[in-house]
């Protein structure tokens, strides 16, 4: 990795997520470039007062300080590589310095996700969702079969975002919806669209031959390959966004995105989330989430000296890292030229997706892979997608004549991969297809297989055959391609035994899947396709023993439904009690009004606008989802695969929890605060009344801090105060407990004084230090920021104008008097007192407070773990002591005998490797597990 003092910020480890992050002043689209000297000035001075940090984010060209291929990182506790070679895969080596366990079975904590509907029969509202899409045809089909769902069961409006080619095929599936009515008896016809994002498939399929994930491999960094792809990249990138909030192309229906589905390829997706406020579901057809199950597909373990669980695990992290080396600077300047985002550097752009644990839908079969076991309540595996085909599909006369000459043939054919030397391809096909005596359709595809000198046995398919007609009903009796998933499934689907040829990405991933249930033999990279192991291939594939393992996986994906499945899963993991219509619960929430603190659906904002209740420029674009990509970590597990390959490599004291202690709590998900409560936090000092609070004192409440001077004062005031609170506290506090619990609310009075006597005046000091800072730093942010959600302003308004002029006189006059009974001075000041008071819970630590509705009820069910006896679990998920309350639902005599016992064994040398810092975190934990039990009694 590189290590040049001047490096592109993504390089960095920089894990200092307090202050703002900001491109270089020459980079950073928000500064005029003819800034005024006097200007200049005034803005470098209000960076310094907010701690502003101007960082290099780099160029979208190769940089001659980086090598793509390696990705190095060396520290106390691990070394480790991860090397790309000539065949596009990720070598890694993983060098413990000490010995190591295993990841426990349990570690992973369960998942509890932001603002989610999980009463039964709960009916999604009508979105308009756009699918970001990068790959080959391949992968735009299975979502083409899942729109076309989840159109006709929720009619939706759903986008797909993808490259030009492909702008036929989705528009076409339109034909499927014809005549069709949705649930409310709308026609469904054209509510798929298409949106190009540029890329060249073929160039970009091409390229990834050599270069898996888009990561540019040793070939590319002689050719000339990088600089044409990275500005691919960026592309699609700008292409992604704009896909969100730009008209229909074809009817020029304005259209702007409610939630965001995508694969990992798109890379844009959650930093587009994260500026629009939109929710974000992940969705591919090979394993992209950190498991110890097996590793990335993407990934050869070349060496290891740790067990496999854990290697596995660190292979996602490694593979994360490599792809951020080499896209980062690209994902970066997108951010700050684009999104008006801060940028991330090494130690929170890898993983990001893992660490905001976004939900994901995997489309395959559990007959192939199962769903591992640390792969929590966000992720789930839904069943291939199957796109039915043209049931009017002829074959020419050519091919039956074929077809029916003899025995069925073997299927052979790479689809949309682009072979580089076609001509020796075809050569090795022929051969090995004459010694294993079989007959052979042989696809063209973009590789251009074929030939003049074709033999008897053999048939080249030229143009878009079919395959769920081509490999239906006994017309093939194997088939042999790259291993694409899509291609894989409906092979599968159809009892017939696969051989993989792999090229890139997945590939030898489902490959190795199949062989391993019996299916197939084991892969052939195509590098190493020779007559005889292809020949061999074939014997095998055509065997009674693989034939029968492909009936048996036929069998179990027959009996899935992966589109119902994949819909549901999609639905159930939306916010939807932070995105339905105050007024009108059955429509989507398009708009905030701050004044009135409601959520308001397109059609009740433009009424009210039309009948003089409200004005546009009052209203706020309303954002359903939150995303704080700079949240500091604050424990590795909640970090993700990164925090914990960081842990290990930097072998801190923190690595106990992983290997000896894996807590059994809630992670929540890293969802940021609603902008209208988040406008109430923004006047109250985080943590200012929290430790006073967590022991049953009273606190003061700290004024409004929206500047520098703001914050001076308050701060003051805060350093007085605690003082006087805490000196006056020890005659107050026992004397109010005495009167609330007697003898015994005196004994704890005094406690708490003694306590408060030491604590007010250190919160009053640190205010004093940190509530200027956070006042300059607000300033700054409404200064100089940009509205990222500014662009949907506009589509949204012209949609809401449209659904407000489709509405019935009845349907009107009804939502009209229930918008008037919710705007009533009482109703908006009863909301805003509970707004206010979840906000509190919030800063406290209670994150519950975030997904009730305003009359304090929570759609949720209770959020507690039990284990088989009955008693309530482990919430081990530490919080900061300033902004957050340290939760712990435990038996705490059961956890003492547990950390005694590992204090034991430590002491006893069976795990005399782990350093002395391990074991003072151990006796820290219980020294503080003792003192809670004894505030307990």
């Amino acid at each position: 990795m590189v290590s040049h003092k001047n490096q592109p910020y993504h390089l960095q480890q920089d894990d200092d997520h307090d202050s703002v992050v900001l491109p270089a002043a020459e980079d950073d689209p928000t500064i005029p470039k003819d800034e005024s000297k006097k200007d200049r000035k005034e803005r470098e001075k209000m960076e310094e007062k907010a701690g502003v940090k101007r960082v290099k984010v780099g160029k979208i060209d190769v940089d001659p300080q980086i090598d793509f291929t390696h990705f190095t990182s060396d520290g106390p506790g691990l070394d480790s590589k991860a090397i790309l070679d000539e065949m596009g895969m990720i070598n890694i080596s993983v060098n413990l310095k000490k010995p190591l366990p295993d990841l426990p079975k349990d570690y992973a904590r369960p998942v509890k996700e932001y603002a989610i509907d999980t009463r039964k029969g709960v009916k999604c509202p009508p979105l308009n969702i756009v699918i970001f899409i990068v790959g080959s045809r391949g992968d735009v089909q299975p979502y083409l079969s899942l729109a076309l769902k989840m159109v006709a069961t929720h009619s939706h409006r759903i986008r797909i975002a993808t490259h030009p080619d492909f702008k036929d095929f989705v528009l076409t599936a339109n034909d499927r919806l014809k005549g069709k009515k949705g649930p409310n008896g709308e026609n469904l016809e054209g509510k798929i669209e298409f949106f190009d994002v540029g890329g060249d498939p073929k160039e970009l399929m091409a390229y990834m031959v050599k270069n898996p994930g888009l990561m540019p491999g040793m070939a590319s960094l002689t050719n000339g390959d990088i600089p044409s792809k990275r500005v691919m990249t960026a592309t699609m990138l700008e292409g992604f966004h704009k896909s969100t909030y730009t008209p229909d192309s074809v009817t020029g229906k304005p259209f702007a995105a409610d939630a965001i589905m995508s694969n990992p390829p798109a890379f844009g997706h959650v930093h587009i989330a994260e500026a629009l406020g939109l929710p974000l579901h992940m969705t591919f057809t090979m394993p992209w989430s950190p498991t110890t199950a097996f590793n990335h597909p993407l990934v050869n373990v070349q060496q290891t000296n740790a067990e496999k669980g854990l290697t596995n695990y660190l292979s996602f992290a490694l593979a994360e890292m490599l792809q951020w080396q080499g896209l980062g600077d690209v994902i970066n300047s997108f951010r700050s030229n684009t999104l008006f985002l801060e940028p991330l550097s090494m130690g929170s752009g890898p993983s990001i997706v893992d660490r905001l644990k976004i939900p994901w839908t995997y489309c395959w079969s559990e007959g192939l892979i199962e769903k591992p076991k640390d792969w929590k309540e966000h992720i789930d595996i839904s069943g291939f997608y199957f796109m039915e085909g043209d049931t009017d599909f002829a074959p020419d006369k050519e091919l039956k004549e074929f077809l029916e000459a003899g025995e069925p043939p073997v299927y052979i054919g790479f689809g949309s991969v682009v072979v580089e030397d076609a001509g020796a391809m075809t050569k090795t096909i022929f051969e090995a297809v004459k010694t294993a005596k079989v007959r052979a359709l042989v696809s063209a595809g973009w590789g251009g297989l074929g030939g003049s000198d074709i033999p008897e046995n053999v048939f080249i398919l030229k143009g878009n055959i079919p395959h769920d007609w081509l490999f239906a009903e006994g017309r093939v009796t194997a088939v042999c391609h790259h291993g694409g998933a899509g291609t894989t499934a409906i092979g599968l689907r159809n009892g017939l035994p696969t051989i993989v040829v792999p090229f890139f990405g997945d590939q030898a991933f489902w490959g190795n899947m199949i062989h391993k249930a019996g299916a197939g033999p084991p892969p052939i990279p195509q590098k190493t396709l020779s007559v005889e192991n292809l020949a061999k291939a074939i014997e095998f594939a055509t065997s009674p023993h693989a034939k029968a393992a492909a009936k048996g996986m036929a069998d179990k994906i027959r009996s899935e439904s992966g589109e119902t499945k994949g819909a549901e899963s999609f639905h159930k993991h939306l916010p939807l009690l932070n995105m339905r219509c105050d007024v009108d619960p059955n429509q989507i929430a398009l708009w905030w009004s701050d004044t009135l603190c409601l959520r308001l659906s397109g059609s009740v904002a433009a009424m009210m606008v039309d009948q003089g209740k409200l004005d546009w420029k009052d209203l706020e674009i309303h954002r359903s989802k939150e995303y704080d990509s700079k949240r500091k970590v604050s424990d590795p597990i909640s970090g993700g695969a990164t925090a914990i390959f960081g842990t290990i490599t930097g072998y801190y004291a923190g690595i106990a929890q992983i290997f000896y202690n894996p807590p059994k709590g809630i992670i929540n998900t890293t969802t940021a605060i609603p902008r209208g409560m988040m406008k109430i936090i923004d006047n109250i000092y985080e943590g200012m009344d929290n430790i006073p609070r967590m022991i049953g004192s009273e606190s003061r409440e700290v004024g409004k801090v929206d500047d520098f001077q703001s914050g001076v004062t308050e701060g003051a005031k805060g350093v007085f105060y605690g003082y006087w609170d805490g000196i006056t506290g020890l005659v107050k506090e026992p004397v109010e407990g005495a009167k609330k619990e007697g003898f015994v609310g005196a004994i704890k009075g005094m406690g708490r004084s003694y306590v408060n006597a030491t604590v007010r005046p250190a919160i009053g000091i640190m205010g004093a230090i940190s509530l200027p800072l956070r006042g300059a730093t607000k300033a700054f942010r409404n200064k100089f920021s940009a509205p990222q959600e500014i662009v949907l302003f506009q589509p949204r308004k012209l949609s809401s104008i449209e659904l407000s002029e489709s509405l019935s006189k009845e349907k009107k006059e009804k939502l009209s008097k229930k918008f008037d009974e919710l705007s009533s001075k009482d109703m908006v000041k009863e909301r805003k007192e509970s707004l206010k008071k979840r906000a509190k819970r919030v800063m406290e630590g209670d994150v519950s407070a975030l997904d009730e509705n305003e009359d304090g009820t929570n759609d949720e069910k209770e959020d507690v773990d039990l284990d088989e006896k009955g008693k309530v679990d482990v919430n081990d998920e530490e919080q900061s002591t300033v902004g957050g309350q340290v939760e712990v639902h435990a038996d705490l005599k059961e956890k003492e005998q547990e950390l005694e016992e590992k204090k034991d064994n430590l002491g006893e040398g069976k795990l005399s490797e782990v350093e002395e810092a391990e074991k003072r975190g151990y006796e820290r934990a219980l020294k503080e597990l003792k003192l809670r039990e004894k505030e307990g009694k």
